[in-house]
Order: structure tokens, then C-alpha cells, then sequence
């Protein structure tokens, strides 16, 4: 009996060890890595800075790209992010005034509106949108895409927009809606629609711009697209150290590339 008392202590031990090894050996991304919500319009802007950020620090990021409506009711029910990109600050204020952020955030950049059509769409570009008017009393206009303007923030200034140029009730029947802005993208530049209205953001992106035309829409065509982030209750030190990286030199010259205007400061 004592014997097979000392087997098992001995056996036990080995086990906790191997284990406490296996845990040394194991890379620190893995329990480490900040979990971040980010508006689908700023997708390609922050990988770019994801990937230099994380080459710079050897600090890992695990980033979902929605939209940001979407993403508030997530974080309500308790999903595990601790820093949110909004593509509209209302969001972020929503969340603010149900207690489970740090703060009220900060503004991290503005956002425009782009026409885009593949390179075959018969679409004719302009900040009128006259051209799209022509189109559609040709018939030439099948499918059109925007992001869904109940949770997506540039799909409802789309909407608004197409409202304005009294295009709206005509174009309805002819709208394809992305889940978010970066998936209305791609059905705007897929060959199977003949245009959309997405984010200037996506529209500039190497990606899409072998695929397609675009134009920038004038920033007075529509109601600002103020994104502001915050940092949420489960934050950590590294989401910290990832949230004051974003408002530096680096990470805003990123934005600027990609068609953002920024606020003042750094």
C-alpha cells in the first residue's frame, strides 16, 4: 500500500511538472491576445496597423470586423472584447451610458461615402449621383448594393443620401444589403451588381481598386461619420498599450492613406 502511495506521488509530480513545462513552453498569444471589435469599414486601414503593431511589440491581436450596431448588442450580452472600433460614435456613447466602458472613448477618425461600380457597370460616376438617376430610367441598374442601413452606419447614410437625391423609393427594389459595409463592398465590385454606395475607405484599398471604379462623395452629401473607440470594462493593460498606439503618428498616417480625415492632435 505505501508503495503504491509513493507510485502515485511520484507519478503525480511528473504530471505537474510536465504540465508546468508544457505551460512555460506554451507562446504567450495565446492567453495574451487582445480581443478587438472593429467597424468593417476600417478593415484593410487596420490591418495595415495591426500587422505593424504587432511586428513592433510581439504583443498579439485578434481582431472581428462587423458592423458596428451589431457588435453593441454583442458586447451588451457579455462577449469578451475589450476594445471597440465604432464606425459611428453614437454606438460607443450607447455603450458609455450602460456602464461597461472605461470611458466616453476618443475620435479616431472621420469617415466618407464612395460611389463604386465594377469596371463593366454602365454606371456613370458623379457627386450628383445624376448619372445613376440615368441608369436606372434606362433599366440598366439590376442590383445595387449598400450595407444594411438598420445596424450599419454607412449603409444608413447611404440610405439617407439616396433619400436626398430622391432615388430611394426607385432604387429599393434593385438594393442588395451587406451584413456590413466591407461585404457591401464586395457585392458592389463582384460583377453582379452594377454599383453600390460603400465606404470611401474600402473604396481606395488596393483590393478593390483592380476591381472597380469609385468616387469620393462630397463630406457635406451626408451626415458626418464621427468614429470614435473606447476602451470596454474587461480591458486590459495590452488593449491599453494598443489603444494609445492607434491615436500615435503611425497608426493615423495609416487612416489618412485610406481616406480618412483626422482630428486635431496626436
Amino acid at each position: 500500500m505505501v508503495l503504491l502511495e509513493r507510485l502515485l506521488n511520484s507519478t503525480t509530480r511528473a504530471v505537474l511538472t510536465a504540465l508546468a513545462l508544457l505551460s512555460l513552453c506554451l507562446p504567450a498569444s495565446a492567453a495574451q491576445s487582445v480581443h478587438v471589435a472593429a467597424a468593417a469599414n476600417i478593415k484593410f486601414a487596420l490591418d495595415d496597423i495591426a500587422e505593424r503593431y504587432q511586428q513592433q511589440t510581439g504583443r498579439q491581436l485578434k481582431i472581428s470586423y462587423g458592423s458596428s450596431g451589431n457588435f453593441v448588442a454583442q458586447i451588451k450580452h457579455g462577449a469578451p472584447f475589450e476594445l471597440f472600433l465604432s464606425a459611428d460614435e453614437r454606438y460607443v456613447e450607447a455603450l458609455a451610458d450602460a456602464g461597461i466602458t472605461r470611458d466616453k472613448g476618443l475620435v479616431y477618425a472621420y469617415g466618407r461615402l464612395a460611389l463604386v461600380a465594377p469596371k463593366n457597370s454602365p454606371l456613370k460616376l458623379d457627386q450628383e449621383l445624376q448619372g445613376l438617376q440615368q441608369a436606372l430610367a434606362a433599366g440598366q441598374i439590376k442590383r445595387f448594393a449598400i450595407a444594411n442601413p438598420d445596424h450599419a452606419p454607412y449603409g444608413e447614410r447611404a440610405r439617407a443620401l439616396l433619400k436626398q437625391k430622391g432615388l430611394w423609393q426607385e432604387l429599393q427594389a434593385n438594393l442588395i444589403y451587406g451584413e456590413n459595409v466591407s461585404q457591401a463592398a464586395q457585392f458592389a465590385l463582384s460583377g453582379s451588381t452594377q454599383g453600390g454606395i460603400v465606404a470611401l475607405s474600402l473604396a481606395v484599398a488596393p483590393q478593390f481598386q483592380a476591381r472597380g471604379r469609385y468616387l469620393a462623395l462630397p463630406v457635406d452629401s451626408h451626415a458626418p461619420l464621427t468614429q470614435r473607440m473606447v476602451l470596454l470594462d474587461k480591458a486590459g493593460d495590452d488593449a491599453k498599450a494598443f489603444y494609445d498606439y492607434l491615436q500615435g503618428q503611425e497608426a493615423r498616417q495609416v487612416f489618412s492613406a485610406y481616406g480618412f480625415a483626422l482630428p486635431e492632435g496626436s
